[in-house]
């Protein structure tokens, strides 16, 4: 083998000794996110562990206690609310039947209200049966009122659009202003709830009220005692006179 031949084939093997202690590029990136990764994750841990480990067992009894309290308070609304709406529901699971058994009621003073007093006297038949229907209607507001049903006074009162319903207004200068002057229907109220609206006529162009007049046209001052108006002059007069103000320190 010659110089040359023996020089070359010192340098191949040089070549590759090199290659062989040099990793490939591909797999350093690849090694190198794997580490990163893991000590993502071995901080993330260590967090998690120091944010534990800060809390102190008093810290921890009082979060809990805390927590158990809101949790107490919750149970306690819930069962207040469940128990107002079984109060509800057992005062006003009528309302439907006694919004329909009006109507029975409103018949019936219909019919009464038909007969006229006279017809009554001279009919001993209808005399009796007039009997029966007014026994029967005191029989049925009786009912009413166990149950909680009761009719609302309509009648001369102010008008209330809580429990009224105006119809038409009419022409009366002896009432003031917005006063009730004819029930057409009559309202009632279940346990403080409106049932059905009075369907009434008020009044229009009376009166201002009292209250309402007083509010527009002003408070008039009242009038000065004259007592005290010549009480205040002659106090007035005696500062005047000489030696006033000494004789009133002695």
């Amino acid at each position: 083998m010659t110089e040359d031949e023996k020089n070359q084939t010192e340098a191949e093997v040089a070549e590759d000794a090199e290659n062989e202690d040099t990793p490939p590029d591909s797999e350093a990136p690849e090694e190198t996110a794997a580490e990163e990764g893991e000590e993502t994750e071995t901080g993330a841990e260590e967090t998690g562990e120091e944010a534990v480990e800060e809390l102190t067992p008093e810290q921890q009894v009082e979060e809990l206690n805390d927590k158990l309290l809101r949790a107490l308070a919750e149970a306690e609304n819930v069962r207040r609310r469940a128990e107002r709406e079984k109060l509800n529901a057992a005062k006003y699971a009528i309302t439907n039947f006694a919004r329909e058994v009006l109507g029975v009621a409103d018949n019936m003073k219909r019919a009464m209200a038909s007969v006229d007093s006279e017809a009554r006297k001279k009919d001993p038949a209808l005399e009796q049966l007039m009997v029966g229907l007014e026994m029967t209607e005191r029989e049925m507001l009786s009912t009413f009122e166990r149950f909680g049903i009761k009719p609302i006074e309509a009648m001369g009162e102010k008008f209330d659009h809580n429990l009224h319903e105006a119809m038409f207004e009419l022409d009366d200068t002896s009432k003031p202003a917005g006063t009730v002057m004819q029930v057409v229907e009559a309202g009632y109220v279940l346990n403080d709830r409106l049932l059905r609206p009075a369907k009434v006529g008020v009044s229009k162009g009376g009166p201002k009220e009292p209250d309402a007049t007083r509010a527009a046209e002003g408070a008039t001052p009242a009038p000065i005692d004259p007592a005290l108006k010549d009480g205040q002059g002659a106090y007035e007069d005696k500062g005047k006179e000489p030696g006033a103000q000494l004789d009133e320190e002695l």
